[in-house]
């Protein structure tokens, strides 16, 4: 069995929601988890807050830090879950099930993860 990482991608700039649309959300999304996790394949996960960010970059060859994780696109990153599958389809029909994707735009990137120590 491999190892997968769902990386959620918001389209929304880090429009802050409601306190209720982020607690409705959170509930769906532990849900989601929790089903992933009653089959024994949740491996952990964690939200990435869109507060206190940095982005460094390089310009003219030097590292250039700059403020927020948003700089001049127009996605951010939500969070990232870790799901063992047993190949690349079962990781994304996990994805397919998240709540992250009833945003327009939302996507959840799927990779495998590749192990520095010959072990896959």
């Amino acid at each position: 069995m491999e190892e997968y990482m769902l990386i959620f991608r918001h389209m929304d700039g880090g429009k802050v929601a409601s306190p209720e649309q982020i607690q409705i959300w959170m509930k769906q999304t532990m849900d989601w988890i929790g089903g992933i996790a009653a089959q024994n394949k949740y491996v952990g996960g964690n939200g990435l807050p869109f507060d206190d960010a940095r982005v460094v970059i390089t310009q003219n060859g030097k590292p250039v830090v700059t403020n927020g994780a948003f700089g001049d696109i127009k996605e951010t990153l939500g969070g990232y879950i870790i799901v063992k599958a047993t190949s690349v389809d079962e990781a994304v029909s996990f994805a397919k099930g998240a709540p992250v994707l009833q945003g327009e735009g939302n996507s959840v990137e799927v990779r495998k993860i590749a192990r520095g120590d010959g072990v896959h």
